[in-house]
């Protein structure tokens, strides 16, 4: 079970639509959370589900820096790493899909360096949300701008379908969510 659910991404309405922010999109659109406060240098929100209260974390640090707001909450909270669960944007995962993982390797990506750095340790969660690789290009400017016309119209329909993996995820942990890993959730 995972009782703090982070989503990484950069504040700001230039960075709201972006590929780097679809973790705040799934957290927005999530029934669950809905009464957003400020603190912890982010926003978050309780929700309770089958009689377990649950936590919300979206760090207003920008992307690079969301440890500075993940570890004062979980200190606050008496949340520890093994229960914080991490959704980030995924290059190596076509979009679509959503891969799951306990601890490992960061893959280079900024938030979650930023997060174990600031826990002391890798060995929290991570709900993977597939972004796909740039054709060609800089990898920085496809991170951090929209989503493909394609893309654009699908992005409803595939934060709805993200919200039973994430459920799942918080309530189960792990073990039952492998039927959604490398499914296209589109499909």
């Amino acid at each position: 079970m995972f009782q703090l659910v982070v989503g990484v991404g950069n504040p700001g309405p230039q960075y709201a639509e972006t590929k780097h922010n679809i973790a705040w999109m799934l957290l927005d659109s999530s029934p669950l959370f809905t009464n957003w406060k400020s603190k912890f240098k982010g926003l978050y929100a309780e929700g309770t589900y089958k009689n377990q209260k649950y936590y919300a974390l979206k760090p207003q640090t920008f992307m690079n820096l969301s440890g500075e707001s993940v570890q004062p909450m979980a200190a606050f909270f008496k949340i520890a790493p093994s229960e914080i669960l991490v959704i980030h944007d995924e290059l190596d995962i076509p979009f679509g899909q959503v891969h799951f993982k306990m601890g490992g390797g960061l893959a280079g990506h900024n938030g979650l360096k930023s997060i174990a750095a600031q826990l002391g340790t890798n060995d929290f969660a991570r709900m993977r949300v597939g972004i796909g690789r740039p054709p060609h290009g800089d990898v920085s400017n496809w991170v951090l701008g929209p989503f493909g016309k394609d893309e654009q119209i699908q992005l409803p329909l595939l934060l709805q379908k993200l919200h039973d993996p994430m459920l799942t995820a918080m309530v189960d942990g792990l073990n039952k969510v492998g039927i959604y890993n490398k499914k296209n959730l589109l499909a």
